[in-house]
């Protein structure tokens, strides 16, 4: 992998993307994992402006510290980076409180911070004129589909998800992420008991990408039993996530019924 002519190609890319539509920069949400952070790092390469937001929502206090330190370090580094903390934990609970108790299930509750995110992002966006720059990786965003549709899935770019996430911390080398990012297990932060992308999945990214080239690739071998296993949990996933990841199916209605 050539990391470094990877992130120019993205940076000019996303300069240029910036450019043709006429807008000023880019937002993000700094989450304090690595997709995030080699994200706003690449955005703030650009040169153009950035604004970077800490969304908490009732969030652990060493996931909330992971994306002040990045923010410190891109600002420290980057002239054109901007950044703001919007707390959102009551409006949070204000959906808690009004809504029936009986759709408040776990999933249906971090779908709902993933939204109020996209919300908040797009507010931004609206106001500074930017591009909100997304932070899927090619196995979430095409692969498994791990991600809230019209939450962290509504986005106007999408800088790294041609990127695995094995290839997304190459780049975070690369890029001298900080080391507490580096070395943080992935987690999406949508849960109170701080559960890991591997404890919601079931199975490692690597793993995950080794079944996304295998069934890529239509490779005929033997597989060991924990093989079965994760190409299993890996098409399951991509099955049960395709309206994620296709277009919205459209009704075409027959010509002679128009007439």
């Amino acid at each position: 992998m050539k990391k470094k002519e990877i992130g120019n190609y993205i940076v000019n890319w996303l300069r240029n993307y910036s450019d043709q539509s006429k807008t000023n920069g880019f937002v993000i949400g700094v989450s304090g994992g690595i997709d995030s952070a080699v994200t706003s790092t690449l955005c703030a390469l650009t040169g153009k402006k950035v604004i970077v937001l800490n969304l908490p929502i009732l969030q652990h206090k060493f996931e909330f510290d992971r994306s002040t330190e990045h923010i410190n370090w891109l600002k420290q580094n980057f002239k054109n980076v901007e950044s703001e903390t919007v707390e959102l934990t009551d409006v949070f609970k204000g959906f808690e409180k009004d809504f029936p108790k009986s759709i408040q299930d776990h999933l249906t509750m971090a779908n709902v911070r993933s939204r109020m995110r996209m919300i908040t992002l797009y507010a931004f966006a609206s106001h500074h004129k930017l591009l909100v720059a997304g932070t899927g990786n090619k196995v979430e965003d095409f692969g498994i589909g791990f991600f809230t549709k019209y939450g962290d899935g509504g986005v106007d770019v999408s800088a790294i998800a041609d990127l695995t996430k094995t290839e997304v911390y190459t780049l975070g080398e690369e890029l001298k992420i900080v080391a507490s990012i580096q070395n943080a297990k992935p987690t999406d932060g949508l849960y109170a008991d701080n559960r890991t992308d591997e404890d919601q999945i079931g199975a490692t990214y690597p793993e995950l990408e080794w079944a996304m080239d295998y069934l890529h690739h239509k490779q005929n071998f033997t597989l060991s039993e924990r093989e079965k296993e994760v190409l299993e949990i890996f098409q399951s996933r991509n099955n049960a996530n395709k309206h994620k990841m296709e277009a919205i199916p459209v009704c075409i209605i027959p010509k002679e019924l128009k007439n």
